[in-house]
């Protein structure tokens, strides 16, 4: 088996060192950039398996490079974790809501970071779903991470379909908002279960006929969600 190949973009020439040497005594790949623009390059050029990006980066910052590569329909499903040294909910939930996978803030322990990694890696390997599912005018293509409605193509961020297949392959069970944020970020946010809330309104606009009264995504107070469906 090949070893997965990591991506490291940060202007802090210590950090990628520290970052770098660690994963590779883990048995990983590592190529670094110091610049968002570059990074960019890079990430399309040698599609890595994993990006560790910076938020606060020269040229492109974190949060563009991250818009760029969900656009990018080669390298959208590359997992990203960001690296901020800003703790603020609203730089973590705007990280999220881009399409990044997970973050860390710094400064962070090397073995935090490298279990980070192995969580994330781990969660994006590709399981194929062989079969579609439908509901009302809805149409999921597993194998291809397609939604369409009435045959149009619908766009999902990653985390918004991730969202989407879990409660869908749940239907009829209420899912907590910890048990989503553990399934689809892999470990607990403490005080960030908003983010949760934040996906599933962009997910009704998408795929509710009235999203203001969903009838598939469906609320259950002080708990979490659960998906009806009369499939």
């Amino acid at each position: 088996m090949s070893q997965k190949k990591i991506l490291i973009v940060d202007d802090e020439e210590h950090i990628c060192e520290l970052i770098g040497f660690n994963l590779r005594k883990n048995g990983y790949n590592t190529i670094v950039s110091g610049n968002g623009s570059n990074g960019l390059k890079l990430a399309r050029e040698e599609k890595p398996d994993l990006i560790l990006l910076d938020v606060m980066l020269p040229e492109l910052d974190g949060y563009e490079v991250c818009k760029e590569i969900r656009k990018d329909s080669v390298i959208s499903s590359t997992p990203i974790i960001m690296i901020t040294a800003r703790g603020e909910e609203f730089d973590k939930v705007l990280g999220l809501e881009l399409g990044a996978d997970d973050y860390i803030t710094k400064p962070f322990s090397i073995r935090e970071l490298v279990a980070r990694v192995k969580a994330v890696l781990r969660r994006t390997e590709v399981k194929t779903i062989d079969k579609n599912y439908r509901f009302g005018n809805i149409n999921i293509d597993f194998e291809k991470h397609e939604v369409t409605r009435n045959g149009n193509k619908i766009e999902l961020t990653l985390k918004e379909f991730e969202l989407l297949k879990i409660l869908i392959e749940n239907k009829g069970r209420v899912m907590t908002r910890d048990f989503l944020l553990d399934k689809v970020w892999g470990y607990e946010y403490v005080g960030e279960t908003r983010t949760i809330d934040v996906h599933i309104r962009h997910l009704r606009q998408k795929i509710e006929e009235m999203d203001k009264k969903p009838k598939y995504i469906e609320t259950i107070r002080g708990i979490g969600y659960r998906f009806n469906s009369e499939e």
